[in-house]
């Protein structure tokens, strides 16, 4: 008997990317604006690349800088240092540490202004509160994910979050999954974990034999990373339909 639902938030339960889209292009003004007049800068290339420095898409010299920071200082003093860099390899030299922060409350402000459910999602919620624990897992920083979390209100439409940031290990970490079954009081024969990491989701709701539903989006099934999930949808629309059929069956 299915007893708890597990779901990842990014992606799943709601649309970050759109949100980022929408944060990047106003990120991109903003710095246009205030920046424009140096020969060269393009608001729109420091934007992009800054959604791929929060996101940990690093070369290995960026690597090397920024994660002492990361661990040492924190995440908000990151991502400043970060546009400040991002700023000076366009010719902005000399960056104040409070017009950096600006820069960075405009991104924060507007991608959570942009932040919500996927549509039919919230729907789902009240309804599968009705017959399982709902239990989200959510891998991030503190920093990015309390403030996503209190934005969509998560608190009242799930039964318990568990943010990766806050804990000794993210997923795929069997650790992780342990703690959900344990909030929801039952054995991973009688979970299901939802989400769109291959990776993190996937791999380690396998980790603990729960049975696995990966939203796949856009991406390819990599076959090198040997994972293969239990149960593949498109979109996060189809995961109702999926979730009453294995409930029914």
């Amino acid at each position: 008997m299915l007893k708890a639902l597990f779901l990842d938030m990014d992606e799943t339960l709601c649309d970050t990317k759109g949100a980022n889209a929408k944060a990047q292009r106003l990120l991109g003004q903003a710095a246009e604006e205030k920046y424009g007049q140096n020969a060269g800068f393009d608001g729109q290339i420091f934007s992009a690349a800054y959604v791929k420095g929060i996101y940990r898409e690093w070369s290995d010299a960026q690597r090397e800088r920024y994660l002492p920071i990361a661990q040492q200082q924190g995440e908000r003093v990151l991502r400043v240092q970060l546009i400040r860099d991002l700023l000076a390899d366009q010719g902005v030299d000399e960056v104040a540490e409070a017009d950096a922060q600006g820069l960075q409350d405009t991104f924060d402000h507007d991608r959570l202004a942009a932040f919500d459910f996927y549509p039919g999602i919230m729907e789902f919620l009240t309804e599968a509160r009705q017959l399982f624990t709902l239990v989200v897992i959510t891998n991030g920083p503190e920093y990015s994910q309390i403030p996503k979390v209190e934005a969509i209100k998560l608190a009242e439409h799930v039964d318990h979050i568990i943010i990766g940031g806050q804990e000794p290990e993210q997923k795929p970490a069997r650790s992780i999954f342990e703690k959900a079954l344990k909030l929801a009081n039952c054995e991973a024969h009688e979970a299901i974990h939802v989400g769109d990491s291959l990776a993190a989701d996937i791999a380690g709701a396998h980790s603990c034999q729960i049975t696995s539903v990966w939203i796949q989006h856009q991406q390819p099934l990599d076959a090198e990373l040997g994972i293969e999930p239990s149960h593949t949808v498109m979109h996060p629309h189809e995961i109702p339909a999926l979730i009453r059929q294995l409930h029914s069956s």
